[in-house]
């Protein structure tokens, strides 16, 4: 146990004495420690900062460098601006010496102008006071051989110039007057020229006779009806003659009314579809049909003053009108030679500065006399006159009707426009049925004179025959050549056709190109 004591006494005695060294060396080392690491930071420090100023150094003289080149840079580009300055002085230098030099040079001029101006001056005066002296003794001497005053020569004098001047007058009105007349003819053809050219219709060839068309001629026996009744019925109920031959699926209606044919005509179409053909069964049809008729015609005469613009018409005029659809003369639709007789009276009333809503409406009823209700014992003209005059027309649409076959004297202008174009359009190639062959056969001739010749691909007869259209090949024909082609397609026109008015020969030459876009 003493040993234990004693030791532990020992141990104790050692941690003592180790802890009493311990607190005196360990400030010493920790001071020594601190003065090591404090030189060492200064050393590392130094070091740092010698880095740095070396950075520092270079990166100065770099920039210095750059500076220095630029503001070298800059001063060359000051100098070539002030020796560009110098060179513009200079020259503004010598053009201000030359303007110098030419405003001395003008003052001078001006100064020997003013000189010579002063001295030409002084020379009229001379002139002027010599030429006064000489025309007064020539004025004495003659007055003193002819035995006259200047005032009694100077009436004279005028006297034989006024009877000059009214004979000049006279030749010079009557040249005028020859001018005038062959002027309006040329600018009266010029505009029936153009009015024709620009109105064309279609042209319709009607006959006395209708063709019925039929499926198989087992309907013929069924239409003439036991003892011929049912054809009988219908005939005297349609005012027509219907011919039942030997001519396959067809029966023939012949009336000079085209609207007791078309009566029959769709009274016939009716009975047939329907099967039931009797005498009661087709007067009942054919009253059926008159009713449609009349309402077709009362439509058609509306459509037609409504597309030509007429408007205010009375009902009977635009009935009368309607019927125009069922009625023709040579040939030519009589609606449709009013409807074109119309149009061409606004294009030519328009032309010469008159009325040309007036004008259509005496060309729409210029021909209401051919389809009268019951027959008259005038001729058309008069009695399309009074009918106009009892449905409250006015007095010169009145007098245009009367008037367009010289019936009746003109008392408005309208009235030989009307004249006109009623001629125009029955006259015109194609219009009628006597020369529909002849126009058509001389359209064909113009355009194959013109493909008769070499390069030429296509050809057109246009505005009724009045001008041709000739299409060539860009690849094949020039355009010199062109014009030495339109030129003999005329000659040989001239020499070997006969046609009315002028034809006008367009020789065409076109380059196309085609391409697909897919």
């Amino acid at each position: 146990m003493e040993y234990i004591i004693a030791g532990g006494g020992a141990l104790l005695i050692i941690a003592v004495w180790t802890i009493v060294v311990y607190r005196v060396t360990l400030p010493a080392k920790l001071k020594k420690m601190e003065a090591d690491a404090q030189a060492k930071a200064e050393q590392e420090a130094e070091v740092v900062k010698q880095k740095k100023l070396l950075e520092v150094k270079e990166k100065f003289l770099n920039k210095k460098a750059e500076l220095e080149k630029e503001v070298q840079q800059r001063n060359q580009q000051i100098q070539q601006g002030e020796n560009r300055i110098k060179q513009r002085e200079m020259s503004l230098n010598q053009r201000q010496d030359e303007l110098n030099r030419k405003k001395q040079e003008v003052e001078n001029m001006r100064a020997r102008t003013e000189q010579q101006q002063t001295v030409l001056a002084q020379r009229e005066e001379e002139l002027n006071h010599r030429q006064a002296s000489l025309v007064e003794q020539e004025r004495n001497k003659l007055e003193e051989i002819s035995g006259l005053s200047q005032e009694e020569a100077k009436e004279q004098l005028i006297q034989s110039l006024k009877d000059e001047a009214r004979t000049a007058a006279a030749s010079y009105v009557n040249e005028i007057m020859d001018e005038a007349k062959l002027n309006a003819n040329k600018e009266a053809k010029r505009i029936i020229i153009q009015t024709i050219q620009r109105v064309a219709t279609e042209t319709a060839v009607e006959n006395s006779v209708t063709v019925f068309h039929i499926d198989n001629d087992d309907v013929k026996g069924r239409v003439i009806g036991r003892e011929g009744r049912n054809i009988r019925a219908l005939e005297a109920a349609t005012g027509v003659e219907i011919v039942v031959d030997d001519t396959p699926e067809a029966i023939v209606i012949s009336a000079f009314d085209p609207v007791r044919r078309e009566i029959c005509r769709l009274a016939l179409h009716q009975l047939v579809a329907d099967g039931r053909i009797h005498p009661a069964r087709i007067e009942e049809v054919v009253a059926k049909v008159k009713k449609q008729v009349e309402e077709e015609i009362m439509e058609t005469g509306k459509r037609t003053a409504i597309d030509l613009g007429v408007h205010g018409l009375h009902p009977e005029l635009i009935r009368i009108i309607g019927k125009m659809k069922y009625r023709s003369s040579y040939g030519q639709n009589l609606l449709q030679h009013s409807r074109e007789t119309a149009n061409l009276c606004a294009v030519m009333a328009a032309e010469l500065g008159l009325n040309p809503k007036k004008a259509k409406r005496a060309g729409l009823l210029h021909d209401i006399g051919k389809v009268p209700d019951e027959d008259p014992e005038m001729p058309h003209a008069l009695y399309g006159a009074k009918l106009a005059e009892q449905c409250k027309e006015k007095a010169d649409i009145c007098n245009a009707i009367g008037a367009h076959h010289e019936e009746m004297e003109m008392e408005t202008l309208i009235a030989p426009i009307v004249q006109i174009c009623d001629a125009i359009s029955g006259a015109r190639p194609g219009a009628r049925r006597e020369i529909v062959e002849a126009y058509i056969k001389r359209l064909k001739d113009l355009e194959n004179i013109a493909m008769s010749y070499p390069g030429v691909t296509k050809t057109y007869a246009i505005q009724a025959g009045r001008e041709l259209r000739v299409i060539v090949g860009a690849d094949k024909i020039d355009d010199k050549q062109i014009e030495v082609l339109s030129s003999d397609i005329a000659t040989r026109i001239q020499n070997e056709m006969t046609y009315p008015g002028q034809v006008k020969i367009t020789v065409i030459r076109e380059t196309r190109a085609v391409s697909y876009a897919k």
